[in-house]
């Protein structure tokens, strides 16, 4: 039997379920007219496209590329504490992308490609420090690469390609 702290989530699992709330939340805003199975009645584990950590205790994946999600990017993903990686590419997701999603400190994955996002990249995004691969390609993307980008030392893949971004490209050259 689990412990239960005073508002009856088992300890341990607070993570999990702020982050089965903070899904729960997006769902609507993310999805557009498409369906996604995620439902407080269904397991989290059993949720399309999430995978929980080997510990089973937060949210590791979001793998949603190429699911005809037609909605917008909320912030409330930024929320998601134990997130790996973030992949919604290939999809119709317009707006812009949230600033909130630089909070995802050990992000190193995060693929955005091929939607109808628009605005400038936030410079948030230069918190990132775990981010190995970034794409950002085939949107509508606009105004000067965020300087900030430059933090990101582990950074190898940068895919930037088919937007209307200006200015110079980040020096990534200390990058291992």
């Amino acid at each position: 039997m689990l412990e239960r702290h005073g508002r009856g989530e088992p300890l341990g699992q607070r993570g999990l379920v702020a982050d089965c709330s903070a899904l729960l939340q997006a769902k609507i805003a993310l999805r557009g007219s498409a369906s996604l199975n995620w439902s407080s009645g269904l397991a989290i584990a059993s949720w399309e496209g999430i995978t929980l950590t080997s510990a089973g205790d937060r949210v590791s994946r979001i793998d949603l590329g190429g699911k005809g999600l037609s909605g917008t990017l909320p912030a409330a993903l930024g929320d998601l504490a134990g997130l790996s990686r973030l992949n919604l590419g290939g999809n119709r997701l317009h707006g812009s992308i949230p600033k909130e999603l630089g909070n995802l400190s050990g992000l190193g994955h995060l693929n955005l490609a091929n939607n109808r996002l628009h605005g400038g990249i936030p410079k948030e995004l230069g918190n990132l420090s775990a981010l190995r691969y970034l794409n950002l390609g085939g949107n509508q993307l606009n105004g000067n690469i965020p300087k900030e980008l430059e933090n990101l030392a582990g950074l190898f893949h940068l895919i930037l390609a088919r937007n209307r971004l200006t200015g110079p490209i980040p020096d990534l050259s200390g990058n291992t």
